[in-house]
């Protein structure tokens, strides 16, 4: 493709987003569009990106993918993928611009309803996004909005037998995501969860500042009863949905699919009374693997049963593991990456 590089949108760890315009009329992409650019040797969630956006297919909910190509800018070899571009940002940038910093309910209706209505395509398909949040659902000029940065995303029901990851955000992460490292579709449920009470507050669902740790914050969504607060400005069709996102076990918790029927976002509203529970499932014996690190809190090496360290206690361990350290930014993802677990 023979195309100009313009302006930066924004960047991230592992990848820069640039307007890119082709030279010529192209049939390819339209003009402008989105590049999302990083070194080859460090392109892997690019790669990761542009195979399960193939394998999505079309969907009005989901950002589309136009190709790659690598390019070599001052002596150094570039992986470029190219997306749809949305002048309108993402619904983080929204919302930090919104009046009062926060989205009356009707429009965050409208944007969970996309969003679930995108969910529901990903794990109709086999895949799970992972990293569901403001900052990665895009806002284009008619004011449809689109799930877009599927770096994290992996297929429905994928195990390593040796390796385990932490993928995602921390402030998005479900419980089963901190206690056993499991990644299917009610994790991402739980996270638009998450990301409705941000809409609706303006503020994290989790009360974090600056001075809190990874640790306390991971012990707090694994092992503590507490759950996100769902905001008393609410409708009760709006704390009714809410509940159905945080419902601790993921086997209970409601589907993309059942959920695209809840009143709260329904094109016809229907009584609160007559939305069906979920049966409850049989609960699987339980499992805790808190024994996964961060490249950014820890090069210390995972314990292994038949270790000592195999023996502390969950906390103990996520502790050891994550340390005292604060995150620089809260809503930053691409720094939780591939761990080991023997």
């Amino acid at each position: 493709m023979n195309w100009v590089r313009g302006r930066s949108l924004g960047s991230g760890s592992f990848a820069s987003v640039n307007l890119a315009k082709p030279k010529k009329t192209s049939t390819l992409f339209h003009s402008p569009t989105a590049v999302k650019t990083s070194n080859v040797n460090s392109s892997s969630s690019l790669k990761n990106e542009e195979q399960i956006l193939h394998c999505l297919g079309s969907c009005p909910q989901i950002v589309k993918c136009f190709g790659h190509d690598q390019t070599v800018e001052n002596g150094e070899e570039y992986y470029n993928l190219f997306l749809e571009y949305a002048a309108g940002g993402t619904l983080a940038d929204q919302l930090k611009n919104h009046s009062g910093r926060r989205f009356p309910e009707t429009l965050v209706r409208r944007y969970a309803r996309s969003i679930l209505e995108g969910l529901h395509h990903v794990h109709s398909k086999g895949f799970v996004h992972c990293d569901i949040k403001l900052q990665n659902i895009l806002v284009f000029d008619n004011g449809d909005v689109k799930i877009a940065d599927f770096g994290l995303a992996k297929e429905k029901g994928e195990i390593h037998s040796t390796t385990w990851e932490c993928r995602g955000t921390p402030l998005f992460l479900s419980p089963e995501a901190v206690n056993d490292s499991e990644y299917e579709p009610p994790a991402d449920i739980w996270a638009l969860g998450c990301a409705v009470v941000e809409m609706v507050t303006g503020k994290p669902a989790w009360n974090v500042d600056s001075g809190t740790n990874t640790w306390f914050l991971l012990v707090q969504i694994g092992m503590g009863e507490e759950l996100p607060q769902i905001p008393d400005e609410l409708s009760k069709h709006g704390k009714d949905f809410l509940e159905k996102c945080f419902i601790k076990d993921p086997k209970k918790r409601w589907s993309a699919e059942m959920l695209l029927g809840h009143p709260f976002i329904a094109d016809d509203i229907v009584p609160l009374e007559q939305v069906k529970e979920k049966e409850p499932l049989p609960c699987p014996s339980p499992r805790t693997h808190f024994d996964w690190v961060s490249t950014v809190t820890t090069t210390s090496v995972p314990a292994t049963p038949n270790s000592g360290e195999w023996k502390c206690s969950p906390a103990d361990r996520l502790q050891r593991l994550v340390g005292d350290q604060v995150p620089t930014d809260w809503f930053e993802s691409e720094s939780w990456t591939i761990v080991r677990s023997s």
